[in-house]
């Protein structure tokens, strides 16, 4: 049986290696169809976004395509962060940060969730929370997907509805939780579609 890494053991070098050995299950090779389809209703091109653990950003690049003004990616991997800066040269609408997200200050209108909750130690998951509440914008939204199944050890690691829910509450408020109808063939049924703000 596979066993999780240890908290400690889901640091930057454990990141950078999954990208430079291309051990990437998790990547769709493409911007998630749910998030493409929320990001095509978006009006305003000067939401101030932010995509944490963005991976192989294609949500991002999507958004920049599409004549959004002020996006940030933020990834610990130091490898991935490198590949894009070089892809975004000279490009003034993304920022690309290589750091904790954690760590990272700001505030956002909208914060794009895709496979980073289900990749941080769920030990973290509170601290994630807190994190998300201090980084929103008054009217600012966390919108994305979460994974609504069992995995054997991880990352990445389990979750489900009621559990995100009680995570939430106090903290956050959950206007939609609800299973996704168009997620991609290899998430059917798997993800849960998330519009999240402050209290």
């Amino acid at each position: 049986m596979k066993e999780s890494p240890s908290l400690e053991n889901l640091d930057q070098e454990f990141w950078n290696s999954k990208y430079e050995n291309n051990s990437t299950g998790w990547d769709l090779g493409m911007v998630s169809p749910p998030i493409k389809e929320y990001i095509d209703q978006l009006e305003n091109k000067d939401l101030k976004i932010l995509i944490p653990g963005a991976g192989n950003a294609y949500e991002a690049k999507y958004l920049i395509e599409n004549g959004f003004t002020d996006v940030t990616v933020i990834d610990i991997a130091p490898r991935l962060i490198q590949n894009l800066k070089e892809e975004f040269k000279g490009n003034s609408a993304i920022q690309l940060i290589h750091g904790d997200f954690f760590e990272h200050k700001g505030k956002y209108d909208l914060i794009i969730e895709q496979t980073f909750f289900c990749a941080i130690h769920p030990t973290l998951r509170p601290k994630y929370v807190e994190k998300m509440k201090s980084l929103l914008s008054k009217n600012g939204k966390l919108c994305g997907l979460l994974f609504n199944r069992a995995f054997v050890g991880g990352p990445p690691f389990e979750g489900n509805k009621k559990e995100y829910m009680e995570l939430m509450h106090g903290h956050l408020k959950t206007s939609t939780m609800e299973g996704c109808y168009n997620s991609h063939p290899a998430r059917k049924g798997t993800e849960l579609w998330i519009n999240i703000g402050k209290l």
